[in-house]
Parts: structure tokens; sequence; C-alpha cells
């Protein structure tokens, strides 16, 4: 027999599950809306040539490929001597970024100069399973392009601390630094600007593995362990220190001119956001790196206390759009992820009473003729009431289970006689109590949806 498990880090979603992952986003997409961001999808599929080059060696490494299909695939297969690159043209996407930066490159003209876009959609990566960490996940960003006025970081920071908020989480913080002061930190350590890539995708790793797995990691990319020892010295100046300590710190340590103003950058997106929901939540992190390679400016990380991964992140990468249009369009975004949100939400029990299930059952006696329950329940429902119809001729007592067992609150019991004489018996199951309503009674009880 074939296995009914979905695929390793793919998960089916049952009705309670989806009925909470529609709460979370439609308190999602009611902020971003509220924030002047507008919809955009784009398709499961990209180009290779789109989404290669963009997330560094190792985010390309953990992209699916799509394989050729029929004939194209046998030639293929064929050839004396095949690559990996002759099998496949097309990859799912890896995020939502890219394919932002595409449809930027591709519809400029029909889009307003400052384009604020959400997008809500799954993405695939090819990466270890693991609490939270999933292989097909939803993605929730906001994005916005045009500008490299500061403001636009205001605006993804508040975005998303306000649904942060709105979802009732309390016990995090947004990491914030930017890619300059990286970059400077790497070349003040004495790391070869050749191997400030690999550190830095090193340093993204230091929530995970720690410093000491951190300079290891370091040392086998061919890095110095002196160089190591002060990077690592750097990246943890934040300690015990407020936001102004920080920066005054860093800026004694980083005395580059460009170090030097990507910090007053840092400074001035605190100030913007000081009287802000993203204002108490922001922390300048010197060890926050993201590992993805097209960020160019300020990056952020949303970290929770209650739990040991990101809830999502992103920062400002002006050069992306340029890679497909050949002129640099700036662009600044965030990204939360889903699936972890929701993990922990079902941990710290933050979900609401959420009523999925119809408001009554019908539940028909044998005998009863059923054209006139049919039409009943018709119009019930054209009333904007959720009926859900018992479907077979069955014992009332298997039914009212049944709409138990669907957390049904009522039942509504309908016999020959009932049919007659048009009146009806509501029960409510929580409390047994019953009523004898005709059909404007059950309106007037039943609440519509």
């Amino acid at each position: 027999m074939p296995s009914t498990k979905p695929p390793s880090g793919m998960r089916d979603y049952l009705p309670d599950a989806v009925v909470k992952r529609r709460y979370v986003l439609d308190k999602v997409e009611s902020v971003f809306q509220r924030y002047g961001f507008l919809p955009l999808e784009t398709p499961t599929m990209e180009n290779l040539s789109t989404l290669l080059g963009k997330y560094g060696d190792e985010g390309d490494q953990l992209l699916y490929r799509v394989l050729h299909r029929g004939e194209r695939l046998s030639r293929t297969l064929t050839q004396t001597a095949v690559t990996i690159g002759d099998l496949a043209e097309l990859g799912l996407r890896y995020d939502l970024t890219v394919p932002l930066a595409r449809v930027v490159a591709e519809y400029g003209h029909q889009l307003p100069r400052f384009f604020k876009r959400y997008q809500i959609q799954p993405v695939w990566r090819a990466d270890r399973p693991a609490k939270g960490r999933f292989r097909e996940f939803y993605q929730c960003d906001v994005d916005m392009t045009g500008t490299t006025s500061l403001l636009a970081e205001t605006e993804v920071l508040n975005a998303i601390s306000t649904v942060l908020a709105t979802l009732g989480f309390h016990r995090v913080s947004i990491a914030l630094n930017h890619r300059v002061v990286l970059r400077s930190m790497i070349e003040v350590a004495g790391i070869a600007p050749a191997l400030e890539g690999t550190a830095l995708v090193a340093i993204d790793k230091l929530d995970k593995i720690g410093p000491e797995g951190v300079q290891a990691e370091l040392s086998a990319r061919g890095i110095a362990p002196e160089s190591s020892q002060r990077l690592l010295e750097m990246t943890s100046v934040a300690q015990e220190k407020d936001n102004a300590q920080t920066l005054d710190a860093l800026r004694a340590l980083l005395p580059l001119p460009q170090a030097q103003q990507a910090l007053t950058d840092l400074q001035t997106v605190c100030q913007l956001t000081a009287g802000t929901p993203a204002g108490p939540r922001l922390r300048i992190t010197p060890a926050l790196a993201r590992g993805l390679s097209y960020y160019t400016g300020p990056i952020f990380e949303v970290v929770s206390e209650d739990f040991s991964g990101s809830l999502g992140g992103g920062g400002r990468y002006d050069n992306l759009v340029g890679m497909f249009s050949g002129k640099q369009v700036p662009a600044v975004g965030f990204s939360l992820g889903l699936e972890r949100i929701l993990l922990l939400m079902e941990e710290q029990q933050m979900f609401p009473a959420l009523q999925y299930a119809a408001q009554v059952m019908v539940c028909p006696l044998p005998e009863t003729p059923l054209a006139p329950v049919v039409e009943l329940t018709t119009r019930l429902r054209q009333a904007g009431i959720a009926v859900e119809l018992y479907p077979e001729s069955s014992r009332l007592g298997r039914q009212l289970a049944t709409a138990d067992d669907l957390h049904i609150p009522y039942a509504l019991i309908i016999g020959p006689d009932e049919v007659a004489q048009q009146t009806y018996t509501l029960k409510h199951l929580a409390t047994g109590a019953q009523q004898q309503l005709d059909e404007a009674g059950l309106r007037a009880v039943l609440q519509p949806c």
C-alpha cells in the first residue's frame, strides 16, 4: 500500500487548522490594507534564471527545480553528459521578494511610483524539516518600492508591529541592523572582501549554533581565528545596552565613513518609530545578519521570547529590481512566516473561540417527507444561517451525536407532524433546552453567518 502521509516538510490542514489559518490571514490582510498596501499574486513557478544567484550559494541549493516534461526530458536524458542545468529551466518560488522585483521590472510603467504591495502565498525550500521549519510554507509580505526614504522602513516596520499586536503577541521584539554595518565589521575584523559573503552566512547562524559554533564555522570557511574572535566581539556589543548605547559603541568601533552613515540611518529609524507601534519593539542587534545576499541597507527580524527561531524578517534591497530591469529601483520589505506564527499561537493558546461549524443541523425523523425539509433548509440558508442537513435516514440519537461531534450548537428536529403544522423543535445541544418555533421564530433565534 502507498503511504498516505504528505511529503516530508509539508502538511495537510484539517478544518480546525484551516479556520485558524484563515483567522490569522484575515487579521494580517486587514492590517496590510489599512497601511495602504495593495494585493499582488505571482505564479508558483518562476524561471530558474529569475531565482538563481539571488539568495547566495546556500539558498540556491534549497531551490526546488522542476524537471522538463515528456519528450524534452527524454531527449535530454539521451545526451552523453547531462548536467542539472540541462534537466530544468523552472523552479518553485523560494520567497516572494524576488518575484516582486521581477514584477516591478516587467510592469513598472503600470505601477504607482511608490508601489506598496502585500502578498500572501506559499513558498518552497528544500530545507531540513524541524519544529517551525517546513519545506512548504506561507509568507505574508509587505514591501515598498521606488524610494530610498527611511519612511519606507517605518511603514513596513509599523505594519508588521501592528499585525503582531493585533494577533496578541507581546513578548516579541524586532532586531534591527544594517548591511553596511556588517560589512564594516568584517572589514575592521580584517576579513578579506572575498570572504564577506561566507562570513555573513556563518554569523547568521549565531542564534542556532552559538559563538563557539560560529567561530568553528568561520575557521572552516578560511577565516583566521583572530579575525573571527574580533568579529564575534563586535556582534556582542549590544548586551545589556539600550539602542542609543549600542549605537555609540558601534560608532567607536567602526570609524569608517560608510559605517557612520549606516549607524545614522539606524538612529533615524529609531527616532521615526519612537511614537509608533514599532518603536518599543526595536532592538539594535549587531549580530543580525540575514543570510540572503540581496540586502543592501537596514535589515530586521522578529524575535520571540517563546520561540527559538525567527517569526519573520526583511530589509532594504535597492539593487534587486535592477538585476531584471537594468535600472535601479530602491525597495524595502518585511516577511512574516505564517507557519511559525500559527505554531506559537497554538502553543500559547492565543486563539479565541472560533465558530466554524454550521449553526444548526436539520435532523429529519423517519417517515418525514424530505422535500419540505430541503425547502426549509434552503430558506434558512437564504436568510444567512449556516445549516447542515443530515443526509441519511437514521435514529435521532445518532443524528444528535453527529451534530455534537461537529460542534454544531443546535439541532432542528423535524418529523411528519412538524412538517404538517410548520412548527419545529429546536434543541440546544449544550443545555438540552428545547423550543417549539415556526420558521420566523427559527430565524430570530439562529444567528446569520
